[in-house]
């Protein structure tokens, strides 16, 4: 059985949508990382650079989120195009990676420069401002054109997208997200309507993470900020 290291972030919760869609057996395992349970020794034996999601499958350990979904997506034969030289393939790894090189690190900024880093924070959040919306305009004029992100058929490159496009108001911090980005919201709804995704929402409420962002929190979550206290 697959064991999958999680948490309830955008990341872990793509994998939890594939791991659901196929339908496969898997032992969930929560890993609270503003208790700081990511940097424990048997965690970092699995994932040496200290991020959830994770799996291990047998002999296999794969980490970073969208490796696992294109490994476990092969693996079945589903939710991919299986030629490695059709155009169909690169177009979905195009825009994996695009969600995993763009739309997953510019948002993840705008989250921590507009949510959580110290003042002042002016220049970073207006970058990270400025280039997640880029990126989601990217993808809203893309689904403008094309029912999927990679094409006609539901796919890995959806439910990666799908991880962060829940989000997208908190990432943004406006309210008209969705009159902004309709097309984004049309995609979200129909995954939303799946039931695999229910069967995610349904994990995501099976285990109470930690909440509050304390002291030990902001230590284990943002360890760079432990730099700037030793410098002062």
């Amino acid at each position: 059985m697959i064991r999958f290291y999680y948490n309830a972030a955008p990341n872990p919760m793509k994998v939890a949508l594939l791991l659901e869609e196929l339908g496969l057996p898997y032992q969930p395992i929560p890993v609270d990382t503003r208790k700081g349970e990511q940097h424990a020794p048997e965690f970092l034996r699995v994932n040496p650079n200290a991020k959830v999601p994770a799996i291990v499958d047998g002999e296999a350990v794969v980490f970073d989120s969208n490796a696992i979904l294109l490994y476990l997506a092969d693996k079945a034969g589903r939710f991919v195009p299986t030629d490695p030289g059709s155009p169909e393939r690169g177009r979905m790894l195009a825009w994996l990676m695009f969600v995993a090189s763009g739309i997953g690190p510019f948002s993840g900024q705008s989250v921590h420069f507009r949510h959580y880093a110290p003042a002042p924070q002016e220049y970073a959040l207006n970058r990270y401002d400025f280039e997640a919306h880029r990126h989601w305009k990217v993808v809203d004029d893309r689904l403008a054109q094309s029912r999927w992100l990679a094409g006609d058929d539901y796919g890995i490159a959806d439910m990666a997208l799908w991880g962060w496009a829940r989000l997208v108001p908190h990432v943004l911090g406006i309210d008209d997200a969705w009159q902004r980005y309709p097309n984004v919201k049309r995609l979200l709804d129909e995954i939303n309507a799946r039931p695999a995704a229910a069967r995610v929402e349904t994990l995501r409420a099976s285990h109470a993470f930690k909440t509050q962002m304390d002291a030990d929190a902001n230590r284990f979550m943002f360890p760079s900020n432990e730099r700037l206290r030793k410098e002062t």
